[in-house]
């Protein structure tokens, strides 16, 4: 009889747990830190009854395609600017959730420690998308390497160059590519996630743009799936005191909360 009870207290429990966890969130993230953070939170949302399933991508627009055709319940990749530009660019409505962290922006050289040592036509590697294409064009007007038409704005582009008095070759690459290029260029402007992921040192860049409140990088939703019970509590997660304790001491300073 004691055996007989046991097991079906065994049985009550287990499917008691399989109720709890059968809420199923598929959440789409470049590998570090967003995939890194996702997993870390990952241990405490099944504590609260749900599964979470990162997809791993390695470029900036399967993300936020695969969210838009529901293939992704939310994405955690991007910044407000990129996410703007990808809504009006692609036709889509993502909506932003809750930020988590803010990466630094920085142009690296392997070949030059510092930026009074790069040559006339030094070969200069920067972002392709038309966010981060201006938003680097900015960093090296601010540096004094080029001038803009409008310094200030992070919309400009190769045309908006007035003056390149040290004959710099700029060439645009996919994101991706830029940890790549640091070696093959005389400076490429890289995305934290990407150093890291490289190995490439955060606090070598001979540029950054580090702290500004406008490139916090977001989970992304869809407006019909937005309070589900599930992602809110995955954005409570990433907003949490141990999310904050794992950014500071983990990244060391490389990134920094953005809540």
């Amino acid at each position: 009889m004691k055996k007989t009870l046991a097991a079906l207290a065994t049985l009550i429990a287990a499917n008691s747990f399989a109720a709890q966890a059968a809420e199923h969130l598929v959440v789409g993230a470049t590998p570090v830190p967003h995939a890194e953070i996702l997993e870390f939170v990952k241990p405490t949302l099944a504590k609260e009854g749900v599964d979470l399933d990162i997809k791993v991508f390695n470029d900036f627009i399967q993300p936020n395609l695969q969210l838009a055709q529901k293939n992704l319940d939310a994405n955690y990749y991007q910044y407000r600017p990129f996410l703007d530009d990808f809504n009006k660019s692609r036709h889509t409505n993502l909506v932003p959730v809750v930020g988590v962290h803010i990466e630094p922006f920085g142009a690296y050289s392997a070949k030059y420690k510092t930026l009074t040592d790069l040559p006339d036509g030094a070969s200069v590697a920067i972002p392709n998308d038309p966010v981060n294409t201006g938003r680097a064009l900015v960093l090296l007007a601010e540096a004094g390497l080029i001038s803009l038409k409008d310094p200030s704005n992070p919309q400009s582009t190769q045309r908006d160059i007035t003056a390149n008095p040290h004959h710099f070759k700029i060439r645009e690459l996919e994101g991706a590519m830029l940890a790549r290029s640091v070696k093959q260029v005389d400076l490429a402007f890289v995305f934290a996630n990407y150093a890291l992921e490289a190995g490439i040192d955060t606090n070598s860049a001979l540029i950054v743009e580090k702290g500004k409140d406008l490139y916090v990088e977001y989970l992304v939703a869809r407006p019909d799936n937005l309070q589900d019970e599930g992602l809110q509590k995955l954005a409570k997660a990433l907003n949490s005191p141990e999310v904050r304790n794992f950014i500071l001491t983990r990244y060391k300073g490389q990134i920094a909360p953005g809540f």
